[in-house]
């Protein structure tokens, strides 16, 4: 029952992220939860150690060191800003960060492109007098959204892919989710217009190019997306084929970042600037989840509950309203093991990495990167969002988000 407990507090303290005047951060939280359960004896130590997702954390590391290379070197802010650059309208930027952001997000994870593309986007705005609080909702939206089609587009896609039994996750994830995909983040573009339509009659002024910092770290950085895509294509190629030889996706990653760090004379740099605080926290949360999970709590609670927690229409509805509360990834920790110990597979797990996904949308505290946009924008003294100005046009958004995502899963 203490697990219970411990869980029960971490997702409030998640929620508020403050004691009196002590600010706290998310995997300070997920870690301190970790040691609780430790030192009371909810979970041995070998036990801790055996739960900790090695796939997922390498992924994470290898995916890291290349967008922290892409950041570094400048490539990935000259390639946006020049996508940006073609557009001739407000309608026209809008569209460009939808499209460009959701992409990039789809290969290079959300939180990446959401550290990234704060300060291109602002840039943009401050050029154009474009009103902050739409160009950073454009950017939240398209970065939620982009990352919904690919299994590699968030954490909590790539957890669903690693371990939910999906026999070819690109494939399949595109299969399902790109369609509606890509008629969201056109339905994002006219939920922004409505309400901030005064905007989109703005004239957009000419910007001025921005370059690149370190043309050898580009280069390098160039070598790695192409690894990233070409493993992606051999292992839905070794998938098709049916070879026996289990290509994980923790490879894509990890051969990918060879290349910085091989051969970038500022690997070392580049190591040390990585996201260590999310790996810390995936790991804290494995410990906890896998605690909670050793008590039967949950899965009494769903043997006695009477709903059907493996419909679409449940998977979806549970992803979104509870990612609310304890963020997206704990979400589908929790969500994942209950829906494989049911057997289920395939479309279902796709509903479950949409639900939880597109909930980012709803609520500031729906998805870490939200938060990750507002404390950029915040510490560049560029304007911020407001829980209200999120929500005003998230909730209209995101009901409309879940009706696509299950007109397209259920028919």
């Amino acid at each position: 029952m203490i697990s219970i407990i411990v869980l029960f507090l971490v997702f409030i303290l998640i929620a508020v992220r403050q004691i009196g005047n002590l600010k706290l951060q998310i995997w300070q939280i997920m870690l301190a939860g970790a040691f609780i359960v430790l030192i009371t004896g909810q979970i041995s130590i070998p036990s801790a150690l055996h739960s900790i997702n090695l796939d997922v954390i390498f992924f994470l590391f290898g995916m890291f060191i290349i967008g922290q290379a892409l950041d570094e070197s400048g490539l990935l802010s000259y390639v946006e800003y020049k996508f940006i650059k073609a557009a001739n309208s407000i309608d026209g930027l809008i569209i460009m960060i939808l499209l460009g952001m959701g992409f990039a997000s789809s290969f290079l994870m959300n939180d990446t492109v959401a550290i990234i593309g704060t300060p291109v986007v602002l840039k943009i705005a401050a050029k154009n007098k474009v009103n902050n609080k739409l160009i950073l909702l454009t950017l939240a939206f398209a970065i939620t959204i982009g990352s919904v089609t690919s299994p590699i587009g968030n954490p909590q896609n790539l957890l669903i892919a690693l371990n939910g039994n999906i026999s070819n996750p690109f494939l399949t994830f595109f299969k399902f989710l790109f369609a509606p995909t890509l008629l969201n983040l056109f339905i994002a573009y006219l939920v922004l217009k409505l309400f901030y339509r005064n905007e989109f009659r703005k004239e957009l002024s000419s910007v001025n190019d921005v370059k690149i910092k370190d043309e050898k770290l580009a280069a390098i950085s160039k070598i790695s997306v192409a690894v990233v895509l070409i493993l992606i294509i051999f292992k839905i190629v070794l998938i098709v084929i049916e070879s026996r030889f289990n290509f994980k996706l923790t490879y894509i990653a990890l051969i990918s970042a060879l290349p910085v760090i091989l051969f970038s004379e500022r690997r070392k740099a580049i190591l040390l600037s990585i996201d260590w605080y999310t790996l810390i926290f995936f790991a804290a949360m494995f410990v906890l989840m896998q605690s909670v999970w050793d008590t039967g709590y949950l899965q009494n609670i769903i043997n006695h509950s009477g709903f059907n927690i493996t419909s679409i229409v449940m998977i979806l509805f549970v992803s979104v309203i509870f990612s609310q509360f304890i963020s997206n990834v704990p979400l589908v920790a929790l969500y994942l093991p209950l829906l494989i110990h049911l057997g289920v597979t395939g479309k279902e797990m796709v509903a479950l990495a949409a639900g939880s996904t597109i909930a980012g949308n709803l609520f500031i505290l729906g998805a870490a990167s939200n938060i990750i946009i507002i404390q950029n924008a915040e510490k560049r003294n560029e304007g911020t969002l407001t829980f209200w100005d999120f929500a005003k046009a998230g909730i209209p958004l995101t009901i409309l988000n879940i009706l696509i995502y299950l007109l397209f899963l259920t028919v």
